[in-house]
């Protein structure tokens, strides 16, 4: 039992790495907001686009002439929104089935059932004192996470996800988390305030004894799930999702709690549990090079939105390597921290675990000559950050001699995704579509948007889908979180939907996207007319080859039909 709880627990967060920005493969990233931003529910009576569509906030001398309708975009963000929050309740089971291998709680379990067996003076009564524990615990990380949604509001948490300071502040705050779970120090609560809510629970009697055990339980582990925790409402919060950092919590709680109770109904179930011993440390330290890993991320995406272009994709591959090689050799017993038990010898499981750690470790070496890695997209940074490409199977740019050798703003950082023509100002892109007569691909990106990278590095590489963007659509790129750029005064001008003025690209972007498609999304995709028009209803991300290139071609064939 021991060895199956140390597997499923270590392939899990394997399998998490591939999917962690959105840990779901339908997420769709919200990256537009920024400190002051105030987004409403889209389509509401109160928002503040839907009402004021027909007073057009972008600068008169732009191609903006008309809104476009706002059903079917809405109809979008709402999918999304549930995604992203079902991507986060999962996570949260996760990190709670984790916590509770951790040594602070595992051995914990055992004592406080026979407890509630004792206290109550029979079974019967001792399991539902066990289900109001559960319930309890549940009851306070929920708490927890609205607690975070009500100091940072909506706002705030959009704003996470593309701020440069908030990423690099993240990744701080993991490399000390992983550094505490390998030992060097524990992340602990004021002992006063511990011992005042434990002595609460000894004096305390009823309900309210069994919730303050409840509160002991949490506050005494927090060296263990502080870090696993925190991990979880930094991820939940960079999703945007209001609700995220609650449900994420529930989702936590409920696995935290179902071992108690179910230990405390089922006899049978305490009594296979595995011994507390040494392996307990061994997945604590794990759960450190998966901390140190995944800070890596928020590191890059503090590099793209600030412009560093220090930290490119072959930096973080070789971390990445060098992390996991390590964990391998740490698994088989070759490297001992301060903690560790002795391995005399290597039990079937750590050899499985070392096998898959090195074996991941190998499958990036390809990366650093310019594989893709599809399992590290959106994780890793973008292709166009790459050094060295040792390939000749990529598509190269559309060879078409019209392009312009130097579009505006490329001397500022913005460029298009590894073989891609594309332009980053709305008004340059439009007269090029024009000149050409093709219809266009608008794409509302972010720096720090997962799925945005995603998309390029999984979806838009493949041929079929590559050749009709490059072939077919004028690539426009609107980076909704560009905050370097500025604005000339011509084009700055207040925005209901931000409140606030579009003094840089960014918020340019951002309020073009609110008001004329009523969505504050990205990745979104919107295939338009020369007049901005959508020709079919704008989409987010669409994980599936077939799919999008059929929802490209859509666009193709409604503008040549309208010709």
């Amino acid at each position: 039992m021991k060895k199956l709880l140390v597997l499923s627990l270590m392939a899990s967060f394997l399998l998490v790495f591939s999917a962690l920005e959105s840990k779901a493969v339908l997420q769709t990233d919200t990256t537009v907001s920024a400190d002051d931003i105030n987004f409403t529910e889209i389509g509401s009576a109160e928002d503040s686009a839907a009402n004021n569509l027909t007073k057009d906030t972008v600068a008169k001398d732009t191609v903006v002439k008309t809104a476009a309708p706002a059903t079917a975009v809405t109809a979008v963000n709402a999918s999304s929104d549930q995604k992203t929050l079902w991507q986060t309740f999962i996570a949260g089971l996760i990190g709670g089935f984790a916590a509770f291998l951790m040594p602070c709680i595992f051995p914990m379990v055992p004592l406080t059932v026979s407890y509630f067996t004792k206290r109550a003076g029979s079974r019967g009564k001792g399991i539902g004192q066990a289900m109001i524990y559960g319930l309890s615990i549940i009851v306070i990380y929920v708490a927890l996470g609205l607690l975070i949604t009500v100091i940072f509001g909506s706002a705030k948490l959009n704003a996470l996800s593309s701020s440069g300071t908030f990423n690099f502040l993240f990744f701080l705050l993991l490399v000390v988390f992983a550094i505490s779970f390998f030992g060097a120090f524990e992340i602990t609560l004021p002992s006063r305030f511990v011992n005042r809510v434990d002595a609460k629970a000894d004096t305390s009697k009823g309900l309210g004894g069994i919730f303050f055990m409840a509160a002991s339980l949490a506050l005494v582990s927090f060296s263990c799930t502080g870090p696993i925790i925190g991990t979880l409402l930094v991820e939940a919060s960079s999703k945007g999702a209001l609700l995220g950092p609650a449900v994420g919590m529930f989702g936590f709680a409920l696995a935290l709690a179902l071992p108690f109770t179910l230990s405390a109904i089922f006899p049978g179930f305490l009594s296979s549990m595995p011994k507390s011993g040494g392996w307990l440390n061994s997945v604590k330290v794990c759960l450190g090079f998966l901390e140190l890993a995944l800070a890596l991320k928020f590191l890059s995406a503090a590099d793209l939105v600030w412009h560093w272009n220090w930290f490119d994709r072959e930096i973080f591959l070789v971390l990445w390597i060098v992390i996991f090689t390590l964990m391998g050799f740490y698994i088989l017993g070759k490297i001992k921290f301060s903690h560790d038990s002795d391995v005399p010898f290597v039990s079937v499981p750590r050899l499985f675990f070392a096998m898959a750690s090195l074996a991941f470790a190998l499958y990036m070496v390809p990366g650093l000559w310019g594989a893709p890695l599809k399992v590290l997209s959106g994780l890793a940074p973008p292709f166009n950050t790459q050094d060295f490409i040792l390939s000749n199977a990529t598509a190269a740019a559309s060879a078409d001699k019209s392009f312009p050798a130097k579009v505006k703003y490329s001397d500022s950082d913005l460029h298009p995704p590894l073989n891609f023509n594309a332009f980053f100002d709305l008004d340059e892109g439009v007269a090029y579509a024009k000149l050409v007569n093709k219809p266009i691909l608008i794409d509302f990106t972010g720096w720090a948007c997962v799925n945005c990278r995603r998309m390029e590095d999984n979806i838009w590489v493949d041929n079929k889908v590559g050749d009709i963007i490059r072939k077919e659509y004028v690539l426009i790129q609107l980076y909704v979180d560009e905050r370097k750029v500025k604005m000339p005064a011509d084009k700055i001008h207040y925005s209901e939907v931000l409140r606030r003025k579009t003094d840089d690209l960014g918020y340019w972007n951002s309020d073009f996207q609110a008001t004329r498609y009523n969505s504050n999304s990205q990745p979104f995709y919107v295939l338009a007319d020369h007049n901005l028009n959508a020709m079919v209803q704008p989409q987010g991300a669409i994980f599936d080859v077939a799919e999008y290139a059929a929802y490209l071609q859509s666009g193709v064939d409604k503008f040549k039909a309208g010709q």
